[in-house]
């Protein structure tokens, strides 16, 4: 599987300088017992880049919540999957900002940190693999196989559908509506999200978000869920790859609201930035909102 077109940075923030940083404290998140990385022999690390967190080397995959006052609490969920590449994750810009925001809606988030490909232990070996890889002379792969993409997938997509598991156990304790557990993406994130609503079995999202994720054509189930999409158009990765994906769910007749944004790069997030693709965040929530799920299910 190619990862290289995955990854999940500010186009414009190429060169920003990783710096290692201790592994944060996470008292509150929860373990999914998918087990370890088959195979893994390097350990997890985390480090700072673009003025944000990320975690890489990841083995042992967990889920934090974020949950709403209970005066606000809509009864809707979302896992929120970060982006970057099966290599690394953007847990902050992709990850708690987002779930943060959803929390401040009403609605009750969850952070999956899902097992990653394994990297170099060393941060000057992760940096020359990364630069190898995305480098402005690096070869582009060919465009992607969703099929074959997914079939390379199988320990994240345990994690996610592990996750939904741990949700709809744990609904009444906090305030969930089982039947409303959506999932969104970033990136390599909204792959994991797209291929756990298309293979996860069991997860079933109400409802999901693709944010900057690849959009080749699916077979779409008569069940798919909702789907919201948001692109920009000079995203480097996928903005020129065609919209198969949103011609997939309408010919299907399932739910589809697609945002293609004039600039904003690839990895724009909750990043502030001067581009309209800083407001996809509100676009989503309107369409959460229009789908009922910022208020209790009447």
């Amino acid at each position: 599987m190619a990862v290289a077109c995955i990854l999940s940075t500010p186009a414009q923030a190429q060169n920003d300088k990783m710096q290692p940083v201790p592994i944060p404290a996470q008292p509150n998140a929860i373990e999914l017992g998918t087990g370890p990385l088959p195979g893994a022999t390097a350990s997890e690390s985390w480090h700072t880049q673009y003025g944000s967190l990320f975690a890489r080397n990841v083995t042992v995959a967990t889920l934090t919540p974020y949950l709403p006052d209970p005066a606000k609490a809509t009864g809707a969920a979302v896992i929120v999957a970060p982006g970057g590449g099966f290599r690394t994750l953007s847990m902050e810009n992709e990850g708690s900002d987002v779930a943060r925001a959803l929390a401040a809606k009403g609605v009750a988030a969850f952070v999956l940190k899902y097992r990653l490909n394994q990297t170099p232990a060393d941060m000057p070996g992760f940096e020359r693999s990364m630069t190898e890889i995305f480098s402005a002379t690096a070869a582009r792969p060919p465009r992607m196989d969703p099929e074959k993409a997914m079939a390379g997938l199988a320990p994240q997509i345990a994690d996610s559908r592990a996750a939904f598991t741990l949700v709809r156990k744990r609904a009444a304790e906090w305030r969930v509506d089982p039947d409303r557990i959506g999932m969104v993406g970033f990136s390599a994130g909204a792959m994991l999200t797209l291929s756990t609503t298309l293979v996860g079995q069991d997860a079933k999202p109400a409802f999901i978000g693709l944010i900057y994720g690849p959009l080749a054509p699916v077979t779409v189930p008569a069940d798919a869920p909702p789907m919201f999409v948001a692109l920009a158009a000079d995203d480097p990765f996928f903005a020129n790859g065609g919209f198969g994906l949103i011609d997939s769910w309408k010919t299907a007749k399932r739910p589809v609201e697609f945002h293609l944004y004039e600039q904003g790069g690839h990895g724009f997030g909750m990043y502030p930035k001067t581009t309209t693709s800083t407001g996809w965040f509100d676009a989503f929530a309107r369409w959460l909102d229009m789908h009922g799920m910022l208020k209790p299910k009447g």
